[in-house]
């Protein structure tokens, strides 16, 4: 099969790699439709992740069960399934809590390569969540995103308390936070402040819901946030970043018994406890349990509520999957499509 594979910083090729094969009884392989590339991605391929020799790409994906194991149970050849990053059994007890992302038995779905023709997905029962009947070629970019950017953006969005009739401020304009918009529109909060200075990205969230655009970063995007709520901050800051002048603006630009959603994978971050302690702000977030949320998501999906697709504003062959890289690193894309 075809897959991505990083070589070095800025050294994506596609290259020929073995088909996956059933090894446990628990696993499915997937004939992946349709996978894209996620922010998360350039970390390793801007080299601020170190990259230790040639590692397949890519953990969003959709796409049509070929086989399963015999101890698959819940999903069939032939159904359309997604799936999260994370597999997880579903059953343990910090799964029925709601974190299947620290399932007691969790593997990186990712570790195999989604951005490739067919992908094997363990604990399948547990991780893939079929749709009703194949979806219509208009939803697939939807479903995708559900995957990750959709459940993580709706993640950062419960975890800082979204709530009806609440003010909430988005740190980050990639497709999780501007997902984390839509979630926050869908989940009743009454004004969406979402931090931008790219215009499509602001046209974009706008779209999904913001009511109002800071274009101000660091201490100046916190003023301006104090300066449209009375002087006291925002009852929810989504921070979707993972840099410190991310997770310390969303910190200052929260009210005292406020909520901190932080889903942005962090890199080089570190609280001033003291400061932190006198905040009165609660802090909640890590890598998002998609999982939880995929039952609901497809569902909304599926009867057209929501429309998250909107985030791919770049589609490629597989095989142009360097290019898709580039735009996203180079921000002339927001996140790339790709279809093997």
């Amino acid at each position: 099969m075809r897959g991505t594979v990083l070589h070095a910083p800025r050294d994506i090729r596609v290259e020929q790699r073995d088909d996956p094969k059933i090894t446990t009884p628990t696993d499915a392989i997937i004939r992946v439709t349709t996978t894209c590339v996620c922010g998360s991605d350039l970390w390793p391929y801007r080299g601020i992740e170190a990259v230790t020799g040639p590692a397949p790409m890519g953990h969003e994906y959709v796409g049509v069960v070929e086989e399963i194991g015999s101890e698959v149970k819940t999903i069939r050849p032939g159904q359309f399934v997604i799936g999260s990053f994370f597999a997880s059994d579903n059953t343990c007890e910090i799964c029925q809590a709601g974190y299947q992302s620290s399932c007691v038995h969790r593997e990186y779905v990712g570790a195999g390569g989604a951005q490739a023709e067919l992908l094997r997905v363990p604990l399948a029962d547990g991780t893939l969540v079929a749709t009703p009947d194949l979806p219509s070629d208009d939803l697939v970019p939807s479903l995708l995103a559900a995957s990750d950017v959709l459940g993580t953006g709706w993640f950062g969005a419960v975890a800082a308390d979204v709530r009806p009739g609440k003010t909430v401020a988005v740190v980050g304009d990639g497709a999780v936070g501007l997902l984390a918009v839509l979630a926050a529109k869908h989940l009743g909060a009454e004004r969406i402040i979402a931090m931008s200075r790219h215009e499509p990205r602001q046209k974009l969230a706008a779209e999904f819901g913001a009511t109002h655009i800071v274009t101000e970063r660091g201490d100046e995007g916190v003023a301006r946030i104090k300066e449209l709520t009375g002087g006291l901050g925002a009852h929810s800051v989504i921070e979707a970043v993972g840099t410190q002048e991310a997770i310390m603006q969303s910190i200052r630009a929260t009210r005292p018994g406020g909520h901190v959603g932080y889903v942005g994978v962090t890199h080089g971050v570190e609280l001033p406890g003291e400061e932190l302690f006198y905040s009165h702000v609660h802090l909640h977030g890590g890598p998002a349990p998609v999982r939880r949320f995929l039952p609901e998501l497809i569902d909304l999906i599926w009867n057209r509520q929501i429309d998250p697709g909107k985030v791919f504003d770049l589609t490629l062959p597989l095989d142009q999957a360097a290019e898709g890289y580039r735009a996203m690193d180079e921000r002339r894309a927001i996140k790339t499509l790709l279809r093997p």
